[in-house]
């Protein structure tokens, strides 16, 4: 009787270190890439170009991300957001045919969250995309682009159609997860209620600027591991 228990004991005892063991790896396993990670696919906001990710995409690669799932896109930031979601949903393509992959994430600064979104609402983005991030995003307008004249401003005033439209419905369509990351010190995006989306997850940041949320690097690793579980 006291060698069975004594066994069992010792099985028991085997079993927890097996787990406690494996407790680090789990844990870190959004931190790196690995064999599920998808190709990223970065989209700038009004004014900005590829290389506004330059610092974001520079550590996603020292957490083994290689470069060629790491997509730096750029457009015409004057056009219309619709005419960029076009766009946007060739490049998808063209990233996953590239990179054998089933599936993007979409991290989107401020406007660029605005043609994202429409992709995965209107262009069948959704079955495409595993997680979509906006950070300072004027998800339901703006007063900055009160002044602006370019097509895709004038579609982040605070209640145009563009919008309207946009955020009629579900505002987080389908199946990718949706997350949302706004800071209280943004002057950029007014109200600070606009990043936020029903049914993400809505994150408050620190006190950081607008373009600060490019580089901000508990942003960088919260985002890391949001698209990468």
């Amino acid at each position: 009787m006291n060698k069975t228990l004594a066994s069992a004991a010792a099985i028991a005892a085997g079993a927890l270190l097996a787990l406690q063991a494996s407790l680090p790896a789990q844990a870190s396993s959004s931190s790196t890439f690995n064999s599920t990670s998808n190709p990223v696919l970065f989209v700038h906001g009004y004014t900005g170009d590829a290389s506004n990710w330059n610092t974001m995409a520079g550590r996603f690669r020292t957490d083994g991300w290689p470069s060629s799932y790491l997509d730096q896109w750029s457009y015409d930031w004057h056009q219309s957001n619709a005419t960029t979601a076009q766009q946007l949903s060739a490049e998808v393509d063209r990233l996953l045919a590239a990179t054998g992959a089933t599936k993007v994430d979409i991290v989107s600064h401020s406007m660029g969250g605005l043609s994202s979104r429409y992709y995965l609402k209107n262009l069948e983005g959704t079955s495409k995309v595993d997680a979509w991030v906006s950070l300072g995003g004027p998800n339901h307008g703006t007063d900055s682009a009160n002044t602006c004249i370019d097509t895709s401003c004038t579609e982040m005033r605070i209640g145009s159609n563009f919008l309207a439209a946009l955020n009629s419905g579900d505002e987080t369509p389908g199946s990718p997860r949706y997350a949302t990351w706004w800071s209280p010190c943004d002057t950029v995006i007014n109200p600070d209620t606009s990043v936020s989306l029903s049914g993400a997850a809505n994150t408050q940041t620190a006190c950081l600027s607008h373009t600060d949320l490019l580089a901000d690097a508990t942003v960088y690793a919260q985002t890391r591991d949001m698209i990468n579980r």
